[in-house]
């Protein structure tokens, strides 16, 4: 396995591998990996010749009073796991080689960016779709795999993908959890003990949620209701959005049907979590 650090090397490797056939998988990450980019790669892997491992903590999607400077770094570590996963090379480019001294392009999405988490994060989501416009013109992957965590950012990638015409698939892939539920995210290595015991209160919610949808409740403000009232139960909690939306669009609903996202965001003391579920009509 190479680990590249210059976008003219990963380009070479690239075509040389695109020369002879191959079809190639790219996982972006910001590094700290953990099981769930651990089933990425495996999915990356089962479906293309070629996987590249993006390792680039992107400064352009953090906001100024955010955990740039303190997010976990440690490319020997990714390194490994990415090693043991069979990924063939992983790109881990400085900020410099990334966005040169002259660097003044930025790709700015109108919709499904300004709720959620791009309500709480103003501009982060211009930094997230500008950095992996940046990895599909490198890497020039047939397919490129996100997790669902992340959803609202895993539905703009795919706007962004078929709006600009561009020559990938994206693959979501399914929420990794803990044996007590908790998410998989490289932030909670943050957590204290007390906090990471408070931090179950989100898988606790999103199940709460599920359970009474399933049970054929489909007013959104119920659900949200239900889920914050388990949130703001523990007193190292802090709710930063509980919303329904709607899957395709990002924005509230009031009932719930066709695909629709139930996500929350909150602060288990300075940590911000994430989590959600996804209801399909029908299923």
């Amino acid at each position: 396995m190479q680990i590249i650090e210059t976008v003219a090397g990963v380009k070479e490797q690239v075509a040389a591998w695109k020369a002879a056939g191959l079809t190639i998988g790219l996982v972006p990450t910001m590094g700290a990996l953990h099981e769930g980019h651990e089933s990425l790669m495996e999915a990356a892997r089962a479906a293309c010749d070629k996987v590249v491992v993006s390792v680039f903590v992107n400064p352009l999607q953090f906001g100024p009073d955010e955990d740039y400077d303190a997010y976990p770094r440690d490319i020997a570590r990714d390194g490994a796991v990415c090693a043991a996963h069979g990924v063939d090379a992983v790109f881990h480019p400085t900020p410099e080689e990334m966005y040169g001294p002259a660097f003044n392009t930025y790709v700015v999405m109108e919709a499904l960016t300004d709720a959620l988490c791009g309500a709480s994060r103003p501009g982060h989501f211009r930094g997230v779709c500008t950095v992996v416009t940046k990895l599909f013109n490198i890497v020039q992957p047939d397919f490129a795999f996100f997790g669902q965590k992340d959803a609202q950012q895993l539905a703009i990638i795919k706007r962004m993908v078929a709006d600009l015409n561009m020559n990938l698939k994206v693959v979501g892939c399914p929420i990794v959890r803990e044996e007590d539920g908790l998410a998989k995210s490289s932030r909670n290595a943050y957590l204290s003990p007390d906090e990471r015991q408070a931090a179950l209160v989100l898988s606790r919610a999103v199940r709460a949620g599920e359970a009474a949808v399933r049970a054929g409740e489909r007013d959104a403000a119920a659900v949200k209701r239900q889920m914050s009232a388990i949130i703001e139960a523990d007193p190292l909690a802090r709710i930063d959005y509980v919303e329904v939306v709607d899957g395709a669009t990002m924005q509230p609903v009031n009932t719930l049907g066709r695909s629709v996202l139930a996500a929350l965001a909150v602060y288990i003391g300075s940590t911000r979590l994430i989590d959600n579920f996804i209801y399909e009509e029908g299923e």
